[in-house]
């Protein structure tokens, strides 16, 4: 598939199929957020892999309720270890944030050219998860989505985007 048809339609899916992938589709997918690039390569995020259906359940509450979360065959909750690097000046601690976003971004964009559904989760209860998961102090959940086939073809071209003359400043905000 075509980068650019991946980009356009990569869309937000919230009803999956309830048969899995392949196990080398997923690796293929995990490498691709595994090789995404991080500031100074201090390549904070850590994965974790969910495919227990009990452990998908126990999710869903802490996920403000969100129950499309455990329908995917598998569940990717997407961890940052704050490199206590203030890489960007103003950036702080949000420099783990964006590394690990890059890394869910190529992960959700590889699920795409795979014909995978995933739906970037922001809404969830990090204190929650990270006492559910045992994480360690310095680690945060920066996202969580699902990946899966999904049920139909959500597939579509974007609607309701603002044009590009809009949203591209050319030189200087104008």
């Amino acid at each position: 598939m075509d980068f650019y048809e991946v980009v356009r339609t990569r869309r937000s899916v919230r009803k999956y199929r309830a048969d899995s992938s392949p196990q080398e589709v997923l690796a293929r997918v995990l490498e691709a957020a595994r090789t995404a690039p991080s500031g100074s390569n201090r390549q904070p995020t850590r994965l974790i892999v969910i495919k227990d259906e009990q452990t998908k359940d126990k999710l869903v509450p802490m996920c403000h309720n969100q129950a499309f979360v455990a329908a995917a065959p598998v569940v990717i909750v997407a961890c940052g270890r704050d490199i206590k690097y203030n890489r960007g000046e103003w950036m702080g601690r949000h420099a783990m944030i964006v590394d690990v976003a890059i890394a869910v971004d190529h992960l959700t964009l590889a699920a795409r050219a795979e014909g995978l559904g995933t739906c970037w989760i922001g809404s969830f209860n990090n204190a929650a998860l990270k006492e559910f998961f045992g994480l360690p102090e310095d680690v945060d959940v920066v996202a969580l989505t699902p990946i899966g086939y999904p049920e139909g073809d959500p597939f579509t071209e974007p609607e309701g985007r603002i044009p590009l003359e809009e949203f591209v400043h050319w030189d200087a905000w104008k």
